[in-house]
């Protein structure tokens, strides 16, 4: 992972809380983005090119850090989040914890803890990033295929073999095998195996069968 695309938001309502935060994490290499209030960084576009995490004050006026730690998970734009605060205690870390954060950490906070929060957090982002893509790219391989062939790939997953799929379709064992080899050649699966972790993996809900065979 490359310091160079991952960029750490904070968002902290002390003026000079921010500034240092922001200046010790730059040091370290990272980009950095700031924000005083939960509303300010609720306004910004979600970033989408690498690797991102929060530094987040809990005790915010207006919207305070769990809120926006709830409102980002509604709306589907979670990050690993640094939680920081000076008035914390184990209900609330147990809540925040259990909502995806990644860390809560005490004001004030050392310089190495922050440090290795950010690290800790920064490598669930980059796991997160490579699963999206995987998905990305299974779902780009499916939707090149057929209905016919998707049909073929429903009762393949299911372990049925060529003579139960051609009289579950009706067709030639001839055609169903030509289906099968561009089903994997398309899905770029090496196996049987491989087509079933990928459908699995992206929870892809295939076609259902024609109602003339159950």
């Amino acid at each position: 992972m490359s310091e160079a695309t991952s960029i750490v938001f904070v968002v902290d309502d002390d003026d000079a809380v921010r500034r240092a935060l922001t200046r010790l994490i730059r040091s370290a290499g990272y980009c950095v983005e700031s924000f005083g209030s939960a509303h300010e960084f609720l306004e910004c576009r979600p970033y989408s090119q690498g690797c991102a995490c929060l530094v987040l004050d809990v005790g915010l006026p207006g919207i305070n850090g769990l809120e926006l730690q709830h409102e980002m998970n509604a709306a589907n734009r979670s990050l690993p989040i640094i939680f920081i605060t000076g008035h914390g205690d184990i209900a609330m870390t147990v809540r925040a914890m259990k909502a995806g954060a990644t860390d809560f950490l005490a004001k004030p906070v050392s310089d190495s803890d922050l440090m290795r929060a950010i690290a800790d957090a920064l490598r669930v982002s980059s796991r997160a990033l490579s699963s999206r893509v995987e998905l990305d790219c299974i779902h780009g391989r499916m939707a090149r295929l057929t209905p016919r062939e998707r049909e073929v790939l429903t009762l393949l997953v299911e372990g049925r073999l060529n003579k139960q799929v051609v009289c579950e379709l009706g067709i030639a064992e001839k055609t169903i095998k030509v289906h099968r080899a561009r089903v994997m050649e398309k899905m770029e699966a090496r196996s049987l195996v491989d087509l079933v972790r990928a459908t699995a993996k992206a929870c892809i809900p295939l076609s259902p069968l024609p109602s003339a065979f159950p």
